[in-house]
């Protein structure tokens, strides 16, 4: 047997097949299976195919050499070639198959990401758009009267100011941000709180341990501080109290407020809402972060665990 005649007999009886059935199953049948979730019809269809697959095998075959299986061999001689015909068929088929279902799944997994991706992205941009305006506003005016007692003073707070405002519109474009940045934003955002009240036992801020080269998403734990804020009274002692917690593997955040009346359903949750606040958490530290929020003796608290 020539070359020739080896290339042709292996066209017709595993080439053509086996492409016939391979991309019929990725490109037709997988497609269809995805619409309609019908295995019964998925398997009279994959039938099909693999009829159609053998019967251009054997054309191909017949044309080759001029001559017809029913002619030299019968029916016998038909099955004979037919079946490892239609096997290779399937088999290219079901390759076909398995491929189209690894992409659909990468394909899946990556537009879930991108997903994943800009709703993060939203969030994110949702909380920079949040910070209070009655703080900006009242912090703009504290400075205003300040600078006639004491200038020096009013341009310190001035630039914390411009500190905050620059790390919300430059510093927080990344996924995560050193934590050492995270906390020396949300200590100049209490500076400018501390501008609001001449009590300097209203506000405690105390950060234990050493956040090193600790990386954080940015802006995850101000939104429960503003809000603390938002719901407290600064001229009694003790208002406001935030803890960090700093380990080796963990972060542990605890802000606690005081409020002379209960908060109604919607408030002191947050000025993003709790459940917001807990979606980005949970897309943010899927599994590795646990909130828990308490209020009791007029007492709001806010207690927050993430592996970093």
């Amino acid at each position: 047997m020539s070359f020739t005649n080896w290339c042709q007999i292996m066209a017709g009886f595993a080439v053509i097949p086996g492409l016939t059935g391979f991309y019929s199953f990725h490109s037709f049948l997988f497609p269809y299976y995805l619409r309609t979730k019908k295995s019964l019809h998925l398997l009279l269809l994959s039938v099909v195919v693999a009829g159609i697959a053998t019967l251009a095998g054997m054309l191909l075959l017949t044309l080759q050499f001029n001559t017809t299986y029913l002619e030299n061999d019968g029916i016998s001689g038909v099955i004979a070639i037919a079946i490892p015909v239609a096997f290779i068929a399937l088999v290219n088929g079901a390759a076909g198959f398995v491929i189209r279902g690894f992409e659909a799944w990468f394909h899946d997994i990556k537009l879930k990401a991108e997903l994943n991706h800009k709703n993060y992205q939203m969030e994110l941009a949702l909380i920079k758009s949040q910070i209070d305006p009655h703080f900006l506003f009242n912090t703009i005016n504290n400075i205003d009267i300040l600078i006639e007692k004491d200038s020096i003073k009013a341009s310190a707070y001035l630039n914390k100011l411009s500190d905050i405002m620059r790390f919300m519109l430059y510093e927080t474009k990344t996924n995560s941000i050193l934590l050492t940045k995270e906390l020396a934003y949300i200590e100049k955002y209490i500076a400018l709180q501390k501008v609001r009240t001449s009590n300097v036992n209203a506000i405690n801020c105390i950060i234990q341990g050493d956040p090193g080269s600790k990386m954080i998403a940015p802006m995850l734990f101000i939104p429960f501080i503003e809000n603390a804020f938002k719901h407290t009274n600064l001229t009694i002692d003790g208002a406001v109290k935030i803890i960090f917690v700093i380990g080796k593997k963990m972060v542990m955040f605890e802000c606690e407020n005081l409020i002379e009346q209960t908060p109604q359903p919607e408030e002191q949750s947050g000025g993003l809402g709790k459940e917001l606040m807990e979606r980005r958490l949970a897309l943010l530290y899927p599994a590795k972060h646990h909130l828990l929020t308490t209020f009791g003796d007029h007492h709001y608290r806010v207690k927050l665990t993430v592996e970093a």
